[in-house]
């Protein structure tokens, strides 16, 4: 069954009685369009997301986002009904890094931690021994005896600053996110040049290069937890472009630079978070579907390293 589109605040309403309906908790990725941020209960980080709603009394979980993090909800949370509102929301870090491949590459270092970014499927953190997010990789790295072979894995850009961070030689899954590959070096020098007060901002899953030109590096989090601090009055800003959203709400009288793709275009905007739509979202809430399953013997495997890190940032 399929509503059909409708003015934005007739939407809204059905979407709000639905949520109702269903004891229903509604999620939003920083990088999801500013329309669903508005209509959701949190927004965030995937795995600050994940934990708000476990801790929630809702039955159903929507996670606008894309499917490791749908994935991540239910296996915090496998009680409650996971929906994602397209299944189609993948992401290249996640799809790039198969268990066969995954598990061909650590059989070579038998010795080694393996240390993964939450941005993977259960079925590679189901192999690891220990989860980290943008925000503690570097904690967790550390958390490792020095001496102590790491592999991590998927993001190879996130691990070389890491690496920098630490000091720590890592063996690295050659992965990247699709969309902090594209930015433009020229762009933002060109940006530079043209905002002399404005200050870079950049996440660590951006190519090394342009990390260089940045004034602070952090997660999507800690990006806006920084631009609200920080005094400067403009901002050029290395991510996808949704947290923008965010930003401009709380802070509207300082100014946001998107930062273009290579090919000179506003193309660094996540292709899999924009799949979902306020219309899918409508409709995963009348069917109940698409919903995330995951086999309880996988589940409890991905849980384990999850787990480990939790305690770790206690």
């Amino acid at each position: 069954m399929f509503v059909s589109s409708s003015p934005i605040s007739e939407q809204i309403e059905r979407i709000a009685s639905l949520k109702q309906q269903r004891n229903a908790v509604i999620l939003a990725h920083y990088y999801q369009e500013g329309e669903i941020q508005d209509v959701a209960d949190f927004i965030g980080d995937s795995l600050e997301l994940s934990r708000k709603a476990a801790a929630t009394t809702a039955d159903v979980i929507v996670f606008c986002g894309v499917h490791f993090m749908a994935e991540t909800a239910k296996i915090l949370s496998p009680e409650k009904t996971v929906l994602l509102p397209d299944l189609n929301a993948g992401c290249s870090l996640a799809d790039g890094c198969t268990p066969e491949q995954f598990g061909q590459f650590r059989a070579q270092y038998p010795n080694h931690v393996v240390i993964s970014y939450i941005n993977c499927s259960a079925a590679i953190k189901a192999q690891s021994h220990l989860i980290c997010t943008s925000s503690n990789a570097v904690a967790m790295v550390e958390s490792v005896p020095k001496g102590r072979g790491i592999v991590f894995a998927p993001d190879q850009n996130l691990g070389r600053w890491v690496e920098k961070q630490t000091d720590r030689e890592l063996v690295l899954w050659p992965g990247s996110c699709v969309v902090h590959e594209t930015f433009s070096e020229e762009a933002v020098l060109k940006l530079k040049a043209a905002h002399s007060e404005a200050e870079v901002i950049a996440h660590p899953e951006c190519q090394n290069h342009l990390l260089d030109l940045a004034d602070f590096i952090g997660s999507t989090s800690k990006l806006l937890a920084h631009s609200q601090t920080s005094s400067a009055p403009e901002f050029i800003v290395l991510t996808e472009p949704g947290i923008l959203h965010q930003m401009r709400k709380a802070m509207p009288e300082k100014v946001f630079h998107e930062v273009p793709g290579l090919d000179g275009c506003s193309c660094n905007a996540c292709p899999y978070m924009r799949l979902n739509s306020l219309e899918k979202l409508e409709n995963c809430l009348i069917n109940l579907s698409p919903s995330i399953k995951i086999e309880e013997d996988l589940r409890l495997k991905a849980l384990a390293p999850i787990k480990k890190m939790l305690e770790l940032s206690k």
